[in-house]
């Protein structure tokens, strides 16, 4: 099966699946295969390239953190299962996606790699690729850093949730980042834990550098919870808020402006103080900051549906309002660079011609063939502007495969070195200001597509919200 052919099929099941789980989504895909057509005319996409690849159709949850941190016993009692091996070690070293299995008597089963790799319903398809060119060699071993596992918990009902390995325990380092920005920019909630134990926040500061410092440029930041966790290893020095204020200067000087920050422990392998009274406060923070979090995790599926329309949204605005531009400047410097080349070099060609032809008598001979002969002189003349059309053909060529390499190839709206290539084929005027693909229709075909999100932003709202009464909606 061809790549264009593999990418419908793969559409095709994803719309099949929606159908029956967000009925909504469904048209919402239809959108998306609308601006693959609008992007594949631009050059921005190949054939067998789609935006809807590139998004998480599935609620999912991220936790991330230091080995320390106690991101598995936090998942362990949130599905209220031993699902992950907890420890004070870095007892995991891949990261693990859990799934429903839809079967409450089943045990957990424990599968490679392979099988998210392998797998386009699932966030990591093809992830092996990505790996390999950050860490050559290393997509081959993709068992080594994925693992799924089916588990009969309902809190994963309509939702994937990731346990990362320790931030900080890992020695495939790049292709460990990777996977970790991939599953950041694909999750609806990131889950961001750190160790009350260790007092000094500075310590930690690769790891707040790459998750603090990284969610404070993106536009969905909102979406990172920060947790201290195992705070109840305070409780018989009763210092949790210096502790807590600690962190949060740290994190504050990491450049954290958005997101909430809670703590947590573990009820149920903590340890009470003796006084009754701190150990109350204790267990009161915990279960507030507990609920919120986990009520966080029980409306992503809300969130999901909203992140999907706005990530719709924001690729048709960059198309038009990034990639166009783009393009435009691009092709006006690539025009300025062909006219200069051509004087240069075309020019004085054919002023050095007609000179050396003067000098050496052989414009005589031409005039004279031409006289007793008129086609020798049209079949000459038309040999002559084949010559300069051909290297002009050759130095456009040339610098229009020059300028490309320093466009940008990887933007979330496509490949915008392959666009201005497509601008600049052969057949096209230097002197045409308006990309490939790109006119008031294909604008028009945008702005329905924007007008299509505002109607799904408006159903939504209206499932959710009543700001004039109920008796007003219909």
């Amino acid at each position: 099966m061809n790549p264009v052919k593999r990418m419908h099929n793969r559409l095709e099941r994803l719309q099949k699946h929606l159908d029956r789980e967000s009925p909504m989504l469904v048209s919402v895909v239809g959108r998306f295969r609308k601006l693959d057509d609008i992007s594949r005319e631009l050059g921005l996409l190949q054939n067998d390239e789609s935006y809807a690849t590139q998004i998480s159709w599935w609620p999912l949850v991220s936790v991330l953190g230091t080995f320390s941190a106690g991101k598995s016993s936090f998942i362990n009692s949130y599905l209220g299962l031993d699902v992950q091996d907890t420890g004070n070690q870095a007892v995991d070293d891949r990261f693990t996606v859990l799934t429903y299995s839809g079967d409450s008597d089943a045990d957990v089963r424990t599968l490679p790699g392979i099988a998210l790799d392998g797998d386009p319903r699932f966030p990591f398809y093809q992830i092996s690729k990505d790996i390999e060119d950050v860490s050559e060699g290393e997509g081959d071993r993709i068992d080594s850093y994925l693992q799924m596992k089916a588990v009969p918990s309902e809190q994963l009902r309509g939702k994937i949730l990731i346990d990362s390995p320790g931030f900080d325990a890992d020695e495939q380092r790049k292709a460990t980042l990777k996977i970790t920005d991939h599953i950041i920019d694909l999750s609806d909630l990131v889950l961001v834990l750190f160790d009350a134990r260790h007092p000094e926040p500075g310590a930690m500061q690769d790891t707040l550098e790459h998750l603090v410092k990284g969610s404070q440029r993106r536009n969905d930041s909102s979406k990172f919870l920060f947790i201290l966790n195992q705070i109840d290893t305070s409780a018989k020095e009763d210092n949790m808020e210096e502790i807590v204020a600690a962190w949060h200067k740290s994190l504050v000087q990491s450049g954290l402006n958005a997101g909430r920050f809670y703590v947590i422990f573990n009820e149920a392998a903590a340890t009470p103080v003796e006084d009754e009274a701190v150990w109350e406060r204790y267990l009161k923070k915990r279960e507030v900051d507990y609920a919120e979090i986990t009520k966080r995790m029980k409306d992503i599926d809300i969130d999901r549906v909203y992140r999907i329309i706005g990530s719709l949204e924001s690729l048709s605005n960059q198309i038009e309002q990034q990639a166009i531009p783009q393009l435009q400047v691009a092709m006006k410097r690539w025009k300025k660079r062909v006219i200069i080349t051509d004087l240069v070099l075309i020019l004085p060609l054919i002023i050095g011609a007609v000179i050396l032809a003067f000098m050496t008598g052989f414009s005589d001979f031409i005039i004279s063939s031409v006289q007793a002969n008129p086609l020798i002189g049209m079949v000459g003349g038309a040999f002559m502007l084949l010559l300069i059309y051909l290297l002009h053909q050759f130095i456009r060529s040339k610098l229009a495969n020059s300028m490309a390499k320093k466009l940008n190839t990887e933007d979330s709206f496509g490949n915008i070195a392959n666009a201005f290539r497509k601008s600049t084929r052969w057949w096209r005027s230097i002197f045409s200001s308006t990309p490939s693909g790109w006119g008031g229709s294909v604008r028009k075909k945008l702005d329905a597509i924007r007008s299509d999100i505002d109607n799904y932003v408006q159903s939504l709202n209206d499932q959710y919200t009543s700001p004039a009464g109920k008796e007003d909606n219909g």
